[in-house]
């Protein structure tokens, strides 16, 4: 497993510059109550900060600077995608940043990269990619549209689901099984026999889509077959690990604040014997989202041995400790937190959420036990 070809490496005084740029820039227009009001948009997102994200040149983080990305590797975006998570970012810096663009930049199309990646590094055109059926297994065994070639056209039949975007996107890749191997077409957003419809989601901050394919017109993206699929959906890995990460600790870190000033009984709840021990287990989860989800992406982007095991690690450890920190966060608010206004719930929504998304902890485990195997014999 190599790292993705994402142009020449960013140095590390100017990966500090751009961390703390996008962390400025979540602090002034990333709020709790600008996510509210973004997820509950027509939109689904906030488009207002998409333009600032684009501004800053992290629109296609996975794109090549020679295509206008930002030419991030997987501990950039790792490392960004903590900050996303942190901030609960309601903007589609994974589906469009990562997924559309990486999967772009692993093809071997090199007109369809020409051509498509500028406007999505700009911020002009929003694209996102459709990976899995309605099992939502995020497998290849679970990709059940079917592309058919007439002469020199393609068009395609089929249904997408939980596609991110997939609604608000003017470009969609779409996987597709075509003459026995997996493939990528390009289909434009107003094209015909193509029927898009927004899913009702427990994350009000991820819009999501199903998406029917009947005869839909669409073009074949050359070398972004089942191997260049793998590659960018070990980077979109990495990327959800470091968002997951990210909320666990934002949301721990909140969770401490209240255990501080709440008081009960004449003093802070934090000096109750139960809730210390419930903050140090959590404290462990945190810090273990945090090391296996930058440890994946080092790996990752060395191209190391280790790589496709540490990803799989990441995957779920990561997955589980969101969930468990944000779960507990919740509890340890009291009633407060079950309340609309109060922001613990929104992290246990992207957390649940984020744990079904490119496939669930037990899918990961089994991959992470069968690269380790493999690693042995």
């Amino acid at each position: 497993m190599t790292a993705n070809p994402v142009g020449a490496p960013i140095d590390h005084e100017d990966q500090a510059a751009i961390r703390e740029s996008f962390r400025r820039l979540l602090a002034d227009h990333g709020s709790e109550v600008a996510v509210r009001r973004a997820s509950e948009s027509d939109t689904g997102y906030d488009t207002g900060l998409w333009r600032r994200i684009s501004a800053l040149g992290l629109a296609a983080l996975a794109a090549p600077v020679e295509h206008g990305g930002a030419g991030a590797g997987p501990v950039l975006i790792e490392s960004l995608m903590e900050a996303a998570g942190a901030a609960l970012l309601c903007a589609p810096l994974l589906s469009s940043g990562v997924l559309a663009a990486g999967l772009l930049a692993n093809s071997a199309d090199e007109a369809a990269k020409a051509r498509l990646l500028p406007p999505i590094a700009s911020g002009e055109r929003l694209a996102t990619v459709a990976l899995t059926g309605e099992r939502g297994l995020w497998t290849p065994d679970d990709v059940t549209v079917v592309a058919v070639r007439s002469g020199d056209a393609w068009r395609l039949d089929g249904v997408a689901a939980f596609v991110t975007h997939g609604a608000q996107a003017d470009l969609l890749l779409v996987v597709a099984r075509a003459e026995g191997d997996l493939q990528t077409f390009e289909v434009a957003a107003d094209a015909a026999g193509m029927r898009r419809e927004s899913l009702k989601t427990f994350d009000r901050t991820q819009p999501m889509a199903r998406i029917t394919f009947e005869g839909a017109p669409a073009s074949l993206i050359a070398g972004a077959g089942a191997h260049a699929l793998e590659r960018t959906l070990d980077l979109a890995r990495v990327a959800l690990a470091g968002e997951q990460a990210g909320g666990a600790r934002r949301v721990f870190d909140v969770t401490i604040d209240y255990l501080k000033t709440r008081i009960q009984f004449g003093r802070p709840i934090g000096g109750f014997q139960a809730l210390k021990h419930m903050a140090a287990d959590l404290l462990v989860e945190v810090e273990s989202a945090a090391s296996a989800a930058r440890g994946a992406a080092e790996a990752l982007e060395d191209g190391s041995a280790e790589a496709e095991a540490l990803v799989n690690l990441a995957a779920f450890a990561c997955a589980d400790a969101f969930s468990q920190v944000a779960a507990a966060s919740v509890q340890m608010h009291g009633g407060i937190a079950f309340t609309w206004d109060h922001p613990a719930h929104l992290y246990l929504r992207r957390a649940r959420a984020d744990a079904e998304l490119l496939g669930g902890s037990d899918h990961y485990r089994e991959r992470y036990l069968s690269a380790l195997e493999a690693a042995h014999v």
